[in-house]
């Protein structure tokens, strides 16, 4: 009997891509193909919006529901959070030392670069920076849950639903009515989720090809040493860091690789990981972490553990530096780190996050701002590989604490490997 054929989704979605790459680079410059093809890619990540909130406060309720206990939910938060500023830390230290090595903005003739528009991104950063750090912490808490979920307030949303989820274990039978609606809810989702799956090439082709047509790919030349250095340390990163985090308690970051394969090429096509997000969650838990961690886990890591997008703004930063001849002192590096650790950390959800946290860094250290203008145009592409380093951390964050707490359930997770194995 013939084996069916199957055109695997990362196919699918890789093919996607190059055709965008293909369709922007012939139609460079011409305004018809952002009037065509962005609809599709903004369809595609509607879509994907509209089901993240309604997945992480289902799946959150009934994970700490299940658990209903505030003493070990608060462990887990605390070693969460630990865990997180110091991979954060580690990611910076990666990016200078490779920018410090390989110097990419050194010989570069400024006069070849051509500079994009960073104005929207300098009005977020005015305000973001006027929000303390007690704005922030008071942020948490929603005064109306109804408008953080539709602004998609991912902290006042995780804050929201651990508690009603505990609340919901303590009021016992009484309680179990609610558990079966969220439960039901999250079966839904997850559904309605590979449903909308399906349209994932198209929208990659859609933004693939819109975001090539508008800078070009002759725009990637004079910059290609900036490119090569970034892929080159978020590859180290993910192998070496990443990777030996893996080991270390029992796995390995390949196979996780592995698991999420589809994932991770979408979150690359697309540059963002909400696409990702409900998929992700699904396979974490079907590979032995337990649900309440991964409803815990993943949605914190989308504020406080963007380890892509914390090495990438290290190396943009000495890379400015270098184009403009500055020589940032020892002091300074150590600065520019402590002030990257904080404006990185909780404003995941504001647009163009990368640059505004370079925006709000750069000038403590006497960086030019303007050069960021430098580096709009391919930053694209260099989003796209943090993306995925950034989906790839919180994958494995999530085996970490599930490993830490002695949660971790090996039989599950080989078996689903050996689905894995079977199906390929």
């Amino acid at each position: 009997m013939k084996k069916k054929f199957s055109f695997p989704l990362a196919y699918q979605i890789l093919v996607g891509l190059f055709l965008g790459i293909i369709v922007g680079a012939i139609f460079y410059g011409n305004p018809a193909i952002e009037t065509y093809l962005q609809p599709l890619g903004t369809i595609f990540i509607n879509m994907i919006q509209m089901i993240v909130v309604p997945i992480i406060v289902s799946t959150l309720i009934v994970g700490v529901a299940g658990t209903g206990d505030l003493k070990q939910l608060g462990k887990l938060g605390g070693k969460t959070m630990i865990y997180f500023q110091v991979i954060s830390l580690v990611a910076i230290v990666v990016g200078l030392s490779a920018a410090n090595i390989f110097k990419p903005g050194e010989g570069i003739d400024m006069s070849t670069l051509s500079k994009g528009d960073i104005g929207e991104y300098v009005q977020t950063t005015e305000e973001v920076e006027n929000e303390g750090f007690m704005d922030v912490l008071v942020g948490i808490v929603p005064s109306n849950i109804i408008d953080s979920m539709a602004s998609a307030d991912m902290l006042a949303i995780i804050f929201f639903s651990v508690l009603f989820g505990l609340g919901v274990a303590s009021v016992g039978e009484k309680g179990k009515p609610v558990l079966a609606f969220f439960e039901g809810t999250s079966a839904a989702m997850f559904w309605v989720t590979n449903l909308i799956m399906k349209f994932a090439p198209i929208g990659v082709f859609g933004l693939i090809g819109v975001s090539v047509s508008k800078f070009g790919l002759e725009s990637l030349i004079p910059l290609a040493k900036l490119m090569i250095l970034v892929y080159g340390a978020m590859i180290f990163f993910v192998v070496f860091v990443l990777g030996g985090i893996a080991k270390a308690v029992g796995s390995s970051i390949f196979n996780i690789i592995k698991v999420l394969k589809d994932e991770l090429i979408l979150a690359y096509s697309t540059s963002s990981s909400e696409t990702v997000l409900p998929k992700m969650m699904e396979k974490m838990e079907k590979t032995g972490s337990p649900k309440d961690i991964v409803s815990f886990v993943i949605p914190m890591g989308y504020s406080f553990n963007l380890d892509g997008s914390t090495l990438y703004q290290a190396i943009a930063a000495i890379f400015i530096a270098q184009l403009y001849g500055i020589d940032l002192s020892i002091v300074e590096q150590i600065t520019l780190v402590l002030v990257l650790m904080i404006t990185s950390n909780g404003i995941a959800g504001v647009p163009g996050v990368s640059f505004v946290v370079l925006l709000a860094t750069l000038g403590t250290v006497g960086i030019p701002l303007e050069g960021l203008a430098f580096i709009a145009g391919v930053d694209r592409l260099l989003d796209m590989a943090r993306t995925a380093v950034n989906v790839l951390g919180n994958a494995l964050a999530t085996v970490v604490m599930s490993k830490s707490s002695g949660r971790f359930d090996v039989e599950k997770r080989n078996s689903y490997l050996a689905s894995l194995k079977k199906a390929a």
